[in-house]
């Protein structure tokens, strides 16, 4: 439960463009609730008692019930397996063992439990689906609609990846980053900007389609390179401040690159906490 309120805390304290932090709200939505978020969903998220698929309806319900908007049901489709494999895995090296066996033998119940979740935080821009769609009762297992879903959305692909992008890009860069900064806040950011200049964001994607791509994609690839090239990240506030407001006013929020930075630091928490 401490990792995972850990690097939520971790991802609300980097300075995200586009996206919520303690340096600037955004879309009505405020760094506290974000906080009271992380706190109610985390006890639903570890219950030993619970499902896969019942944790993840119950946290979603949780943050419902305190802030009464969606701020971290990507968050938690991406922690709910992952906490669930760190409680099978002995070592570092079984967590993703550990996690390719949850994410292989996900049920049809936790497909139903699932979709309410969904349909509970009501994301924005999910419009209909022909096939498994949330407002309907699901008859494949939760991995299997993700697996539906994967071509559109980055967080479903996680799920018939194993979570790739995770452990062989982001976890990588930001442990790189760490090491090089001593700083889990710039490595975090240095994720987000990473995803961003790598993958077009779901979660705006779902919105605008493609017409912010390009530049959300350019915008950061520049984040990015500035980083790779620095030893004092803090110098780059002002740009990061300009491409926020930019962002911002043009209602750009790039979500799902904020739920894979919570993920990304939550595994490297996991796999320190493993080793130990």
């Amino acid at each position: 439960m401490q990792a995972y309120e850990y690097a939520c805390e971790i991802e609300l304290r980097a300075f995200k463009p586009g996206n919520v932090s303690i340096y600037a709200d955004g879309h009505d939505m405020t760094a506290a609730d974000f906080r009271l978020s992380a706190e109610q969903s985390a006890s639903p998220l570890t219950n030993a008692n619970y499902s896969l698929g019942e944790r993840i309806y119950y946290a979603v319900k949780a943050t419902r019930e305190a802030v009464g908007c969606n701020t971290n049901l990507g968050i938690i489709l991406l922690c709910a397996p992952l906490l669930l494999a760190a409680e099978k895995a002995k070592t570092a090296s079984e967590l993703r063992v550990m996690l390719a066996d949850v994410l292989a033998n996900t049920t049809v119940a936790d497909a139903e439990w699932g979709f309410r979740a969904i349909a509970l935080a009501a994301p924005g821009g999910l419009g209909k689906s022909d096939e498994q769609d949330v407002a309907v009762k699901p008859d494949v297992t939760l991995t299997q609609a993700m697996r539906i879903a994967s071509d559109r959305d980055r967080i479903a692909l996680q799920f018939i990846s194993n979570y790739k992008d995770v452990f062989e890009f982001l976890v990588l860069r930001y442990n790189a980053k760490f090491n090089r900064w001593g700083d889990a806040e710039w490595a975090a950011v240095a994720v987000y900007a990473a995803m961003l200049a790598t993958y077009p964001d779901s979660h705006i994607e779902r919105k605008y389609a493609d017409l912010y791509t390009d530049l959300v994609m350019d915008k950061m690839a520049l984040v990015d390179d500035k980083l790779s090239k620095t030893d004092k990240p803090e110098q780059l506030m002002g740009l990061l401040g300009k491409i926020d407001s930019e962002f911002k006013s043009a209602g750009i929020n790039p979500g799902t690159a904020a739920d894979f930075t919570v993920v990304t630091v939550l595994v490297a928490q996991l796999e320190q906490l493993l080793s130990g």
